[in-house]
């Protein structure tokens, strides 16, 4: 009767533990290079390029007080200028992300002469269940869909350079 069970019971587990199992979150690559990263702040769109072809765009949401360069920690602004993609964190609370240079030096300098901490921590990253927010939701981070950043991830290298204007 034990060997009946276990022959009944093993398989429905290993196909309820198939149905459980999460969507991948690391795909794989192997288009072009993305050369570069262009974030539109008025228009909430960023741009994957290779050289001038787009290869990829994306919907953005942006910090919950987006018009302006970010000056300080916690003016709830994402950064304007000229960065680089630093880091990568699979573990995000935001399902993946990739970190943005901020602050440089010169964002360093202007917030020093202003007596502010610049702030920090600025990412390109997923919203984890967070759709419902709106659509200007982060402390100053460019947010997409968890699927987005799913590709998002695989696309882009660091050191890739990323432009975010106005």
């Amino acid at each position: 009767m034990r060997a009946l069970l276990l022959t009944i019971l093993l398989p429905l587990v290993a196909v309820l533990s198939a149905c459980s199992e999460p969507a991948p979150r690391f795909l794989a690559y192997d288009g072009p290079e993305v050369t570069q990263i262009h974030v539109a702040k008025d228009r909430r769109r960023m741009y994957l390029l290779n050289g001038t072809d787009v290869l990829a765009s994306y919907d953005v949401g942006l910090g919950f007080a987006p018009d302006g360069h970010k000056s300080r920690s916690g003016d709830g602004r994402t950064p304007e200028g000229l960065y680089f993609i630093d880091r990568r964190n699979p573990n995000s609370a935001y399902h993946l992300s990739i970190g943005i240079s901020y602050p440089n030096a010169a964002d360093r300098a202007a917030a020093a002469a202003a007596g502010v901490e610049p702030g920090g921590d600025i990412f390109i990253h997923g919203t984890a269940g967070n759709d419902g927010r709106g659509r200007d939701w982060t402390a100053g981070c460019i947010a997409v869909t968890d699927a987005e950043m799913e590709e998002i991830y695989a696309m882009v290298r660091d050191g890739t350079p990323i432009y975010i204007s106005r």
